[in-house]
């Protein structure tokens, strides 16, 4: 089972290594990824030192081109394939099928993994990609229980990888709309949920006030922790008091399942952030790699660590962790 890590930097890249990360995933500095902030990402040159570590240490890189390109802006989009696959990159991970057709055509021998943005639910779906672009790996959105993964694993014709630790949206891979409704760009074409030239935090006497676009999705209390305002973990004052009406801040960790998980046949786990800094990266890599180890060398004896768990709690959104949608077992 891999290790597959984020990096949003060099730094941060670096960092995944050095503590046990069999991968890292990576992307460029453009609305072609899914975590388009600015003082995140590659460059070119960047990302070419980023390749040339991991190669040296015997790690593979992914780059992700997860978002949807629109006519009046696909030369983005193909130049990113391009420059990607020149990179001499283990893998690229794609959603849009006219970005996995250009790739096809101009660069058949660059391996692509199907984004979970693509939402790819079923073995049908997987093996549609698999046949048509030859797609060697479907990271599996968050959406499917573990019975479903279970079924969809058994079935695929290739590898699945699925996430372990990170943070939760209201889990509509590739069809949010919320953001764009607010904002008018789209985290599936823009490639964030909340553009920074959208936020902006203000001081009141009711306390502090984060706003996107000017609606305000949140109001923190002195000793409130403010996380970065998204509209699905607003809280909203519906019939009431102001609560959190679509998602409550909270981090994903499958770490109670990974023996069931490396029994359905589940090739690699995926952490998620590449938003979060090079010391998150270090410590939730730590404790997923001794995770791995511990599982694969007698996984019906595998039982978390309390200090595992304490801390991934302290490194979740809103100090609470979950399971998901993994844990709907009347699905």
């Amino acid at each position: 089972m891999e290790l597959v890590c984020p990096a949003g930097s060099l730094q941060g890249l670096k960092t995944a290594i050095a503590h046990g990360a069999d991968a890292v995933y990576l992307g460029f500095r453009d609305p072609t990824n899914a975590r388009h902030f600015s003082g995140l990402n590659f460059s070119t040159e960047a990302a070419r030192d980023a390749v040339e570590f991991a190669h040296a240490r015997n790690r593979r890189v992914f780059i992700a081109l997860n978002t949807f390109p629109q006519a009046h802006n696909w030369n983005t989009w193909r130049d990113a394939v391009d420059r990607a696959a020149e990179l001499d990159i283990d893998a690229l991970i794609v959603a849009d099928t006219g970005v996995m057709d250009y790739a096809c055509e101009h660069w058949p021998q660059l391996r692509l993994h199907l984004s979970v943005q693509a939402s790819a639910t079923s073995a049908e779906a997987i093996r549609f990609f698999h046949e048509r672009f030859d797609i060697h790996r479907a990271v599996l959105p968050r959406v499917l229980s573990i019975a479903q993964v279970q079924r969809v694993c058994a079935d695929s014709p290739i590898e699945t990888e699925v996430f372990g630790f990170g943070s939760l949206c209201v889990m509509v891979e590739g069809r949010c709309l919320l953001s764009s409704y607010v904002t008018g760009k789209s985290p599936n074409n823009f490639g964030a949920c909340s553009p920074g030239e959208f936020v902006r935090w203000t001081e009141t006497q009711g306390g502090l006030e984060a706003r996107l676009n000017g609606i305000l999705i949140d109001r923190y209390n002195a000793d409130e922790h403010s996380g970065y305002p998204t509209v699905c973990k607003g809280r909203y004052c519906v019939n009431g008091p102001a609560g959190y009406t679509l998602e409550q801040p909270v981090s994903l960790n499958s770490l109670p399942i990974l023996p069931t998980l490396v029994d359905a046949g589940v090739s690699a786990i995926k952490i998620e952030g590449r938003q979060r800094s090079p010391a998150y990266v270090r410590r939730v890599t730590g404790v997923w790699r001794a995770a791995i180890d511990s599982c694969l060398s007698d996984p019906r004896a595998f039982k978390p660590e309390p200090a595992w768990i304490a801390e991934l709690s302290a490194l979740s959104e809103g100090s609470q962790t979950t399971l998901g949608a993994f844990s709907r077992y009347w699905q």
